[in-house]
């Protein structure tokens, strides 16, 4: 019996490879895995839902479900994850030097419902009491001009948010002054080709990111795997069948990580690095799965609905499909 053909968008993750390369298969399903860059999957799968499934901004899908006839239903499988503080970088320019210095700041975001954007906003929120509303937000390409919301956005007006000028860059107005701060998941050129223009709001990211999460034990999540809803009404059971797939790739990707003849990545110190994740976060510090990651969810999910993106506040339930919420015990 032939398999069901599906296509698949994601980027070269070491979490996923095995499924690329065909180590790993997904029960009754022919894989076509794409490997482009996130923002590209984000842009072709949002507009025009060009695959059967793919990776997506976790922002982008909660806007989508608060919309009629939502689109996609998603994995609880966490392709990107990333602590934020790193990604907050200040003009050299403006007078900029701690998270209260950004009430009434110039700051400019990609887009304003990004992931990254949305945990920043909120955890300088809880952690340090800056209104999300407080800046001043300023949208478009960080590197190229033109960039636009992916989905209309109906912001409570007590955000301020404009578009930039069509020939102007976030990361070139970063360096030269025009906006104040940068809250994005890229680092922006500038950073590196003018380090004496920009630098990063928090010079030791590394220490106050663990200090965050021993404090809080949460790891943002940025991206889940979402399935066309038609195509998952068809063929219900593809969600548990993909949802096994991720995670074995994902076991395969720690089992390398541990092998200590011949290093797997081009990191001197990895093992050291997994013994130090391991020590911090354990075993399966990259978990998938709704319940070991249901408070990391509530709190985006409640940063999501602050922040004015989605009307009423969603639970981590209605995020994904039933199907891979429980599994068959023996």
């Amino acid at each position: 019996m032939a398999k069901l053909r599906l296509s698949v968008a994601c980027w070269n993750y070491d979490r996923v490879r095995a499924i690329a390369d065909g180590r790993v298969s997904a029960e009754g399903i022919d894989l076509n895995l794409m490997t482009l860059p996130v923002e590209e999957t984000f842009f072709r799968m949002l507009r025009h839902r060009e695959f059967d499934a793919a990776e997506m901004s976790l922002s982008s899908y909660a806007v989508s479900l608060t919309r009629p006839d939502p689109a996609f239903i998603a994995l609880p499988v966490f392709p990107s994850r990333f602590f934020r503080h790193s990604c907050i970088f200040v003009s050299t320019r403006s007078n900029i030097h701690s998270p209260a210095d950004l009430a009434g700041a110039r700051v400019g975001v990609p887009e304003f419902q990004m992931t990254a954007p949305v945990w920043i906003r909120g955890i300088l929120q809880d952690d340090y009491g800056l209104d999300p509303a407080a800046p001043r937000y300023f949208t478009g390409g960080e590197e190229e001009p033109g960039r636009e919301e992916k989905l209309a956005l109906n912001l409570p007006p007590r955000f301020s948010v404009t578009p930039i000028g069509p020939t102007q860059t976030l990361s070139g107005m970063l360096a030269e002054g025009e906006i104040d701060a940068l809250y994005t998941a890229r680092a922006p050129s500038t950073f590196y080709s003018r380090p004496d223009a920009v630098r990063r709001l928090f010079p030791d990211p590394d220490q106050v990111e663990r200090e965050y999460y021993r404090r809080t034990r949460i790891f943002p999540i940025m991206h889940v795997i979402a399935l066309r809803r038609d195509v998952y009404a068809r063929d219900p059971w593809i969600a548990r069948s993909l949802f096994k797939a991720f995670e074995a790739a994902k076991q395969l990707a720690y089992d390398e990580l541990k092998v200590t003849a011949s290093l797997v990545t081009m990191l001197p110190w990895q093992t050291t690095a997994v013994e130090d994740a391991v020590r911090e976060m354990g075993p399966d510090w990259w978990s998938y799965g709704l319940e070991a990651n249901r408070a990391t969810l509530d709190t985006f999910l409640r940063y999501h609905n602050e922040q004015g993106l989605s009307g009423a506040r969603l639970t981590p339930e209605a995020l994904f499909a039933a199907e891979t919420l429980q599994s068959f015990k023996i």
